[in-house]
């Protein structure tokens, strides 16, 4: 029998919340190891937008964002599930988590002039202050293993370059209207493109992926041991029922015995059929939910109920949604594109399958996606379409169908686009009420072509504004829909994380359903049930919590480390 490895950490996982855990525990002198059973590192945070929601943060606090507003939006954004002991926990613990990682890390950040919160008519809601993201990176500081951060997802990719939200972003979306973004967008591609070609991947990380990147060389700068395709597989146990390790597969098949306590960062629960039949209400037979997220397969919540966990869903919201639209590839592999803003730009709506729409397509895709759940609560189906006439087509495309001058067969081959000559050769080919679908698009125009819109209240927000055009006039998120073809791309239901997860106290240790604490075992991340009680605030609603937290895990158990009198810090 081989024997165990030793380490004072064993971290599950290895998007944010497991590196910040990491990284926070090596700095103070321990032993960690990362066990990550993809291939890749990084999780759905290197494939996400990175954005990181932190109120409390220094450009915040210069702007005059105060504590109180944060308590007072984030109740009100989920009352009922309002969860004062851990938004606390949350506020204490911001400055001093990114002070830590932008002092003591290569971990840096960039705070943007304008990322609003997502409900902006909300107390204490603001424009700014609160959300921040990695800052690009050039990969090569990690040597041969940049190639083990995990890929970006392609379908969000503009040939390979992924756009970072905001000014770099706007630039694509101009491209095809102004000769200034034209060349800078042709820059970006053309470095992508030669960097691939040199090194077998662009070296030039953004998003989430910068992030991640910059996470992993301060890891291995601190000496964390990080393992890929290395699944954990069961947790171990002293006769007391503290956890003190795990057995792990895969390339590093064994057990590992950790001192001081072992962090599941293993991600949420929206990739595994069986516990989204369970805690999915639209989702009850398995096949009606499509998740991008990468690593969601549930393994956090089989681990730790193994050793008495519980999944906590008594939350406003069990997951993060995000209406996606599924198509495939030529080669005939699947892919997803979340429609995170597209569907706000003017010009574009979203209809149900009987060709009405059901609400305001410029609200954030967590809310836009709760609207399309309440509509069709009950039905075997959530489904509806995304449309578009040729001027917007041309203008602006429809999410991952780009627009003038790329050409579009590719799109219509993979199924992710559908076009009708006309309205009603538009409603035949995508099954809706052609009756209906008119005098929704005639009542949507009367409204847009004032910049109003008197049923859902599109375009009546900051927020709302800031996902449409803002060169555009009178309503940066309203266009009549007019101008010859029209052109739809189907959306479903889909997430970038779960809300519910398992339950934790405020110091993220693992509660069983009594509400005792698991000794020697954390939740941090997507595994942890959300400290917003299931609501969404803004940009960053996984990562902000998940760096935070994570960080807290790290330090407070070299704290504990300390005081038994086997660390110095």
């Amino acid at each position: 029998m081989n024997k165990p490895t030793e380490c004072d950490v064993l971290v599950i996982g290895s998007g944010v919340a497991g590196l910040a855990a990491a990284i926070r525990a090596a700095k103070q002198g321990l032993s960690v190891i990362v066990a990550e059973k993809d291939q890749y590192l990084g999780g759905t945070t290197a494939i996400s937008a990175g954005w990181a929601w932190v109120p409390g943060n220094k450009k915040g606090a210069a702007e005059g964002d105060t504590r109180e507003e944060a308590e007072t939006y984030l109740r009100q954004l989920a009352p009922e599930t309002f969860n004062a002991a851990g938004v606390k926990e949350f506020l204490d613990a911001v400055p001093e988590a990114l002070e830590f990682f932008e002092n003591e890390t290569d971990v840096q950040f960039l705070y943007p002039d304008k990322a609003p919160d997502y409900q902006m008519d909300l107390p204490g809601a603001r424009m700014s202050g609160r959300a921040l993201i990695p800052k690009d990176v050039d990969a090569r500081i990690l040597g041969d293993k940049r190639l083990l951060i995990q890929p970006y997802l392609s379908s969000y990719t503009v040939f390979g370059y992924m756009p970072q939200v905001g000014p770099d972003i706007n630039e694509f979306f101009h491209v095809n209207q102004s000769f200034k973004s034209f060349v800078y967008v042709a820059r970006k591609l053309l470095r992508t493109w030669v960097d691939t070609a040199r090194y077998k991947r662009s070296v030039l990380r953004s998003n989430g992926n910068a992030m991640i990147t910059r996470m992993v060389k301060s890891a291995d700068d601190l000496g964390v041991r990080i393992w890929v395709n290395t699944p954990a597989l069961s947790l171990r146990r002293a006769e007391d029922g503290a956890v003190t390790g795990a057995v792990l597969g895969g390339e590093h098949a064994g057990t590992v015995n950790a001192r001081f306590g072992v962090v599941l960062a293993a991600g949420g629960f929206s990739g595994s059929k069986e516990l989204r039949m369970k805690y999915f209400p639209h989702d009850p037979q398995g096949d009606n939910h499509f998740t991008p997220t990468v690593g969601h397969g549930g393994d956090a919540v089989t681990l730790a109920q193994e050793v008495g966990g519980f999944v906590d869903n008594s939350v406003y919201s069990v997951g993060s949604w995000a209406p996606v639209t599924v198509f495939k590839y030529l080669n005939g592999n699947q892919r997803l594109f979340p429609h995170l803003r597209a569907i706000g730009l003017p010009g574009i709506i979203a209809v149900d399958g009987d060709g009405k729409r059901f609400g305001n397509e410029a609200l954030s895709y967590h809310d836009f996606g709760g609207q399309m759940l309440a509509h069709t609560q009950g039905q075997r189906d959530t489904f509806g379409w995304v449309i578009a006439d040729a001027k917007t087509m041309h203008k602006y495309g429809i999410g991952y169908a780009k627009p003038w001058p790329m050409p579009r067969s590719y799109f219509y081959k993979t199924g992710y686009l559908v076009k009708g000559d006309s309205l009603v050769d538009l409603a035949l080919k995508i099954g809706v009420d052609y009756d209906n679908l008119a005098e929704t698009i005639r009542e949507f125009n009367k409204g847009a072509e004032l910049g109003e819109d008197p049923h859902f209240g599109r375009g009546s927000t900051l927020y709302n504004n800031f996902r449409g055009d803002m060169e555009h006039k009178p309503n940066p998120n309203l266009a009549p829909l007019d101008e010859g073809k029209f052109y739809a791309a189907k959306i479903q239901m889909g997430d970038l994380g779960t809300f519910a997860g398992l339950g934790v106290n405020e110091r993220s240790e693992v509660l069983t359903e009594e509400g005792q604490a698991v000794p020697g075992l954390y939740a941090v991340g997507s595994a942890a049930v959300s400290v917003f009680g299931g609501g969404y605030p803004g940009y960053g609603s996984h990562i902000g919590p998940a760096l935070v937290f994570g960080y807290r895990v790290g330090r407070d158990i070299a704290a504990h480390a300390a005081e038994r009198g086997t660390l110095r810090i």
